[in-house]
């Protein structure tokens, strides 16, 4: 019986538990004394950081090459001779433009002849820089999502001054104007994502416990035109300690789908099949493997070993399903490509009537078409693909054609853009300009043999004529992972011409951001010595593949949940060293 002693010792222990929270709080406190850095918004973790701006930057201009590195660096990043990377909309080809007049930047659009041009003629869509002035705000772009099949609406994302938070604004293609009673989502980390001309899944911040603890959404809703956003249904609500909830719509024609996304940590989500009743299924694979659903497949990319149905599946794999029988609980899968010692996957994707593998093959990337048929994939070589360097490979209009973008670049060449068919041959569109005569100059591939028998690939840019007598002085250049993730490297080396020690980001398919598409995260235990940081990344949605561009370059065909990296301008421009190097040796 529950007596007055009971109660006694019951409320004594409440206040112990109650006491025992103080102090674990008090001594959590006492422990780090920084934990004031993870208000990221407040005044004092924001002058922290101007501080120690202000002490990078007096430090970077004492030195005497900086104000002749920032005017070349500028005057490259304002060149009118970078290559407009574009994305197919509808009938156009669209492209976000930076240069010193389009400050903040044009949104503007071409047609497909005129893109393939010399000089295509292009018209603005929208003007950042007008825009921001109009309204007196610093717009930034964070890309749009357009509605087919008539794409006559998009919904565009703005931030203010490049924040983490940005706005969703419904925008008519065809006024060239916002759509002043359309869709508008408030300033917040979040998105919308199309479902039809009158609805669209939003994620955002909806009021007290609608963010995770990370600041990102917890509640994805669904939402319709002419309605307050305080009146749409919720769809799905993750748990606070989650990272990311978010949702989307496959509007691959013949195969309309809908997908619920949560992702709990980085490399670690759940992807779930919303059907029309607003019944969730699990896709019942790993954590942490890369899923994608492609028409009538499911893929998925392991990050983990994988034992399944009696087989195991290595880490690195790409593996291809049936979406639907999976569904119903057949686990036969295809395996369309598995690493070996000289072999990693850098990226995948579709065309109308193809998959195709972007393969990292002793630090070249090469190009795989696949096709179905009765008696499996059948797989061949792109046609006409570079030997050396670095490929980006992406559909023209994966819905509609078998037509591809490719862009390339070795020690030797400048960075190209060709366009081509499968079964053809890639025609050069567009190219950067040569600043140094490779023409006396060779590329070739060698293996370096450590102790354990470890075969170490590296490249060899020489004169043609170079005579290898041991006496020919060498440059070495070393370059490393970045992240345990094959494909990714960091590469400094002395270029010739410029004779100047620069470094290179490389592009990879296989260093993946969230899947949530998050454009920033708080590091927990920042301190004096380990600031707050974020990554930068493209909008994206759960479930489906893609090409998007981001901030005007040309980013690859990858699946939505994916943020590839990719060289910058500057280091494009002037780098005579591939991005893809293991490792190179610039001799005589």
């Amino acid at each position: 019986m529950f007596n007055h002693t009971h109660r006694v010792g019951l409320m004594a222990a409440i206040a112990g538990i109650g006491l025992s929270t103080v102090l674990m709080a008090e001594d959590m406190s006492k422990q780090d004394p920084n934990l004031w850095l993870e208000d990221v918004a407040g005044e004092k973790a924001l002058d922290w950081v101007r501080a120690r701006n202000a002490v990078s930057q007096k430090s970077l201009e004492a030195d005497p090459a900086f104000a002749s590195l920032r005017d070349d660096l500028l005057a490259i990043l304002d060149s009118d001779a970078r290559i407009a990377y574009a994305q197919k909309i509808g009938p156009y080809y669209y492209n976000f433009w930076r240069d010193k007049t389009a400050v903040r930047g044009i949104w503007r659009r071409t047609t497909p002849e005129s893109y393939r041009s010399a000089q295509p003629e292009w018209e603005t869509v929208l003007d950042l820089d007008a825009l921001s002035t109009s309204e007196n705000e610093n717009w930034v772009w964070h890309g749009a999502q357009c509605l087919r099949p008539d794409y006559t609406r998009c919904l565009i994302s703005l931030s203010r001054g490049g924040a983490d938070a940005d706005v969703s604004r419904e925008f008519a293609l065809d006024t060239r104007s916002f759509v002043s009673d359309g869709f508008y989502r408030p300033e917040a980390k979040g998105g919308m994502d199309w479902i039809d001309h009158d609805t669209v899944y939003v994620f955002s911040d909806f009021g007290d416990g609608s963010l995770t603890e990370s600041g990102y959404p917890r509640i994805v809703k669904q939402w319709r035109r002419g309605t307050p956003l305080s009146a749409a249904s919720v769809v799905y609500e993750g748990r606070n300690d989650d990272m990311y909830i978010a949702a989307s719509h496959d509007d691959t024609p013949g195969f309309e789908r809908d997908f619920v996304s949560r992702t709990l940590a980085f490399y670690n989500d759940e992807l779930y099949l919303r059907s029309k009743d607003g019944s969730l299924h699990k896709i019942d694979a790993p954590n942490s493997a890369n899923k994608s659903v492609v028409r009538e497949y499911l893929l998925l990319e392991l990050r983990e070993p994988w034992t399944v149905a009696g087989t195991q599946y290595a880490a690195g794999s790409l593996l291809a399903t049936n979406f639907a029988a999976f569904m119903a609980g057949e686990r036969k899968f295809d395996v369309l490509f598995a690493p070996d010692a000289h072999t990693a996957l850098s990226g995948f994707g579709a065309l109308k009537d193809h998959l195709y593998l972007n393969v990292l093959e002793d630090v070249k990337n090469r190009i795989v078409i696949l096709t179905p048929g009765k008696d499996g994939w059948q797989r061949e070589p792109l046609r006409g693909a570079p030997g050396f360097g670095t490929l980006g490979f992406s559909a023209v209009d994966a819905d509609e054609s078998n037509d591809y973008f490719l862009t390339s670049t070795d020690f030797l060449t400048p960075t190209s853009l060709a366009y081509g068919s499968i079964g053809g041959t890639p025609k050069t569109l567009k190219q950067l300009p040569a600043f140094f005569d490779a023409s006396a100059l060779a590329i070739s591939q060698h293996f370096a043999t450590s102790k354990d028998g470890t075969q170490v690939p590296y490249f060899m840019v020489a004169p043609k004529a170079l005579t290898r007598d041991g006496n020919n002085p060498t440059l070495l250049c070393q370059c490393w992972p970045w992240l345990a993730q094959p494909g990714r490297r960091v590469c400094a080396g002395q270029y010739p011409r410029r004779r100047r020690v620069r470094a290179a980001l490389a592009s990879s398919g296989t260093a993946r951001a969230s899947q949530q598409g998050l454009r920033g995260f708080r590091r927990r235990g920042a301190g004096p010595d380990r600031a707050q940081g974020h990554i930068t990344l493209a909008p994206w949605h759960p479930g489906r593949l893609q090409w998007r561009p981001a901030d005007g370059q040309h980013d690859g065909d990858v699946s939505r949940p994916v943020r590839r990296g990719r060289l910058s301008g500057a280091a494009a421009r002037h780098a005579a060293l591939s991005q893809a190097a293991g490792g190179c040796l610039v001799d005589g």
